[in-house]
């Protein structure tokens, strides 16, 4: 099995409901965002994704969420939780790489999304 990884940044406020601690206040974070691709099978050129493909797709995602109150997105349900940033990233990374859904089969497929909203704190998402 190969597996690729990118990673890029982005910072943005948010604030947490139904939360009883420091983080239902209005805060913020510098956000590193990882996307794993996996697979069995390179391509002609030797390689499992190019990746300025997906480095390319991971930016525009993010570049979405930057300098924004992540509260303000309707996709976050006004709770944006790292979960929650994580999936909606794995989510728009399918929608710009369609041939990244993972299948049956060799094909490289989207593997998870890591979002650190610390360098100790990390919530994923991923493929079963």
């Amino acid at each position: 099995m190969f597996e690729v990884r990118v990673n890029t940044d982005f910072a943005a406020a948010h604030f947490l409901r139904d939360y009883n601690g420091k983080c239902e206040n209005l805060h913020g974070h510098n956000y590193k965002v990882y996307a794993h691709v996996r697979g069995n099978a390179l391509n002609e050129g030797g390689m499992l994704l190019d990746f300025t493909e997906l480095k390319r797709a991971l930016k525009s995602v993010c570049a979405r969420l930057d300098h924004t109150n992540l509260n303000d997105m309707e996709v976050f349900d006004q709770n944006p939780s790292a979960e929650r940033i994580a999936k909606f990233i794995f989510d728009s990374i399918l929608e710009m790489i369609p041939s990244l859904v993972k299948t049956d089969g060799d094909k490289a497929f989207l593997q998870a999304v890591d979002v650190f909203e610390t360098d100790t704190n990390r919530a994923r998402y991923s493929v079963d």
